[in-house]
């Protein structure tokens, strides 16, 4: 199955074209459909030609057999003339509190390695403590910042003024980077704000070929792709692990992530702690220590 068909006809808004275009990036068929939600194939057939309207728990049973994102089902209710039933509240809003203060507990617990949460388009949303002070061992966060709102860790790895010049190996990080997004996207389809992302990072200098061809690991290849980070000519390697939010019932739910950076080996974490024990020492004021 394709993560997403950008090149297929963007649908109009009305109900039958949006189900249809749906069935066309999950490359289903009206039976195949059909069969997944228990609805018969003439009556999906009469919903995408506009001969009538479903009931709302029925276009719901369609949208999760197809597997379409809260946000997006909350676009078909809409043109079936339905309110929408996810809420679409902000990621801080006091109904989340409880996915706040799991995230804040994770993220507290994965010091001195950097944890951050960001939303569908890796903007940044909360961090730990190591984060922005691993970070500004190699650059001016304050500064990035200024240039740049919101903060988006891509642009930061991206950039020629942020952490491009101090990543090694840049071709197939920035390869594999690229295809991250591609893998991640919500409902595995690229929204037009997740294209335009895309197009914007290709757009800064030096964009790695060819980076949808996939990558043969060699016999002596790592479990994963490491990001190695460059500092006083040693490299820094990192892994991440990716975790979502299991049976979201919000989209704000549905669509954060919270990225973990670990050390790849033994001599990483080493340097690691000792980087941001130095650097939390520079930081800190005599009279408090």
């Amino acid at each position: 199955m394709n993560l997403s068909k950008r090149d297929s006809k963007a649908p109009s808004g009305e109900l039958g074209d949006l189900l249809r275009y749906w069935r066309d990036v999950r490359g289903v068929s009206q039976l195949d459909l059909s069969l997944d939600a228990g609805i018969s194939q003439r009556q999906i057939s009469f919903i995408e030609s506009g001969r009538s309207v479903p009931g709302r728990e029925t276009l719901l049973t369609l949208a999760q057999a197809l597997d379409v994102p809260l946000r997006e089902r909350n676009a078909l209710l809409l043109a079936a003339g339905y309110a929408p039933v996810y809420s679409e509240a902000p990621w801080n809003a006091q109904e989340m509190q409880g996915v706040i203060r799991a995230l804040e507990r994770v993220v507290r617990q994965h010091e001195p390695f950097p944890a951050i949460v960001m939303d569908r388009h890796w903007n940044v949303l909360m961090t730990n403590d190591a984060a922005p002070r691993f970070f500004n061992c190699f650059v001016d966060m304050a500064a990035v910042a200024a240039r740049r709102a919101p903060r988006n860790m891509l642009h930061l790895m991206f950039d020629p003024h942020g952490m491009r010049p101090f990543i090694d190996d840049w071709d197939n990080v920035a390869r594999s980077l690229l295809q991250r997004v591609r893998r991640e996207t919500v409902g595995r389809v690229i929204d037009d704000d997740t294209a335009s992302l895309l197009d914007q990072l290709l757009s800064y200098p030096d964009p790695p070929h060819n980076w949808k061809a996939a990558q043969v690991p060699s016999a002596s290849a790592m479990p994963v792709i490491p990001i190695g980070f460059i500092h006083d000519g040693a490299v820094l390697r990192y892994f991440s692990m990716v975790t979502s939010v299991g049976t979201p019932q919000n989209i704000a739910a549905q669509e954060l992530r919270l990225e973990c950076m670990f050390p790849v080996d033994d001599a990483t974490e080493a340097r690691h702690r000792q980087l941001l024990e130095v650097a939390f020492t520079a930081r800190t004021p005599r009279d408090s220590r």
